[in-house]
């Protein structure tokens, strides 16, 4: 198997999965780190809240690092929640002995409010771990509250920072989800300069770990050999993603989720296999042929939450007319298809369980087997179409798919239109699958034979 990369997590348990030693471990294997842990404190929590604490012996901490240690050992260190006083000492003590990059997440209250770190110990943390610290993650008000000053944007995020340096980590990025703005900006200060990592602002629904799982990533990408710089950037990416598809489990905060990139990654598969078969299956249709339009047919599938065109597979040089049959020009990819795409992605926005679509030729004839297969339809009518929308590229089938969907008031098995100035007409034929789609294909070509 070759060398494992490593990565130790210092923290707290988090009885509702969502932050904590729980996120650590998840991230960890998420990015192919192998986690240890040592724990400092049970907590009862949930979405809602934390109602209990229980603080772990701080012999008992160290004698978990100490474990770890002599027969795993770890290529990072990272620390969450440390609560008390006595156990940041016996950290610290510990991880001193350990010559790995450290990675501190200055934890001082979870995301529902409660205090995670007593205020007599906020002072032994700056003393006893600070100077021990690589890279030091407070987000805004954690910021604030280790140097006295009120961040409002971010100018006075790099002033933070540098303060914070001065206290001892070699590193230090301030976190600014909490800072107002279309982006969500992390500003990370090293060796005297500035780097910025900027992402689309999320809505706040699932972000309980975030904190948890940003910092883990960043020791974990430390563990597989990128400097800090690079580590940095690839957890901003990766946290993006773990709130982007994060969990709503529970009735309050919902959680990131940070096997999300994994998830996705083997959904990918999946989905060009699928889309794959399917297209077999289309080729070996008799008289198929006959439906290919001028510009050509295809097949798209969408991954289950895409966030644009290259979350859709389609094939690239489209699906010609060889014979009587459809020939596909290639295998499917990601990101082959603007048209196709862009009404998969449409419809999505009304039905999340309609993730695929062919396109094919309309004729009269087509559309009488459509409507003896007993097939929901609706249209659009590209006269109706406003001129801001023709102005647009790439922007008619959207706004044809949302026309015609609005018409019924669902999304239905075929949308059409009769063309326009210079437009092909066309038919489109939708389902819940690449399968599902050949299955209404295969009706309607019954009827027209």
């Amino acid at each position: 198997m070759g060398r494992i990369p490593k990565a130790l997590t210092i923290a707290g348990s988090d009885s509702g999965g969502g932050a904590g030693i729980q996120a650590d471990l998840k991230t960890f294997s998420a990015l192919g780190v192998f986690g240890t842990t040592a724990i400092t404190a049970i907590t009862a929590q949930n979405t809602l809240g934390v109602t209990e604490i229980m603080k772990v012996n701080p012999e008992v901490v160290r004698a978990q690092i100490q474990a770890v240690i002599e027969d795993i050992g770890t290529d990072v260190i990272k620390t969450g929640m440390l609560y008390s006083e006595d156990i940041i000492e016996v950290v610290a003590e510990e991880v001193s002995k350990i010559d790995v990059p450290i990675v501190v997440d200055p934890v001082m209250v979870a995301k529902t409010g409660a205090p995670l770190l007593k205020d007599e110990a906020i002072e032994a943390l700056v003393k006893k771990l600070f100077p021990l610290t690589t890279l030091l993650t407070p987000n805004v008000h954690e910021a604030e509250r280790l140097v006295d000053m009120e961040i409002k944007d971010v100018d006075d995020m790099k002033e933070a920072a540098i303060k914070i340096s001065k206290l001892g980590p070699k590193g230090v990025v301030v976190k600014g989800g909490h800072v107002g703005g279309d982006k969500a900006l992390d500003v990370l200060y090293l060796d005297g300069k500035f780097y910025t990592f900027e992402s689309e602002r999320l809505p706040p629904d699932c972000t309980h770990g975030t904190g948890c799982s940003f910092a883990s990533a960043i020791a974990a990408y430390i563990a597989l050999g990128k400097d800090v710089i690079d580590a940095v950037a690839e957890a901003k990416k990766f946290i993006t993603n773990s709130i982007r598809f994060g969990l709503k489990v529970g009735r309050g905060v919902g959680a990131v989720n940070p096997m999300a990139t994994l998830y996705r990654e083997a959904e990918r598969y999946r989905v060009l296999e699928e889309l794959k078969m399917a297209i077999e299956r289309l080729e070996s249709i008799p008289g198929s042929g006959l439906l290919v339009p001028e510009c050509q047919t295809n097949f798209g599938y969408a991954l289950s939450r895409p966030i644009d065109r290259n979350d859709v597979a389609a094939v690239p040089g489209r699906i010609i007319r060889f014979r009587d049959r459809m020939k596909a020009f290639s295998c499917p990819e990601f990101g082959a298809s603007e048209h196709v795409a862009n009404i998969i992605l449409e419809v999505m926005k009304y039905d999340p369980e309609i993730r695929s679509a062919i396109n094919l030729r309309y004729s009269e004839d087509i559309m009488r087997a459509v409507e003896e297969a007993n097939l929901e339809v609706s249209y659009f009518d590209r006269r109706e179409e406003p001129e801001e929308v023709k102005a647009k590229e790439g922007m008619t089938m959207k706004w044809g798919v949302k026309v015609a969907i609005e018409r019924i008031g669902k999304v239905p098995d075929v949308i059409y239109d009769t063309g326009g100035w210079g437009k092909e007409p066309m038919i489109v034929i939708l389902g819940e699958s690449p399968f599902k789609v050949i299955e209404k294909l295969d009706k309607i070509m019954r009827r027209l034979k």
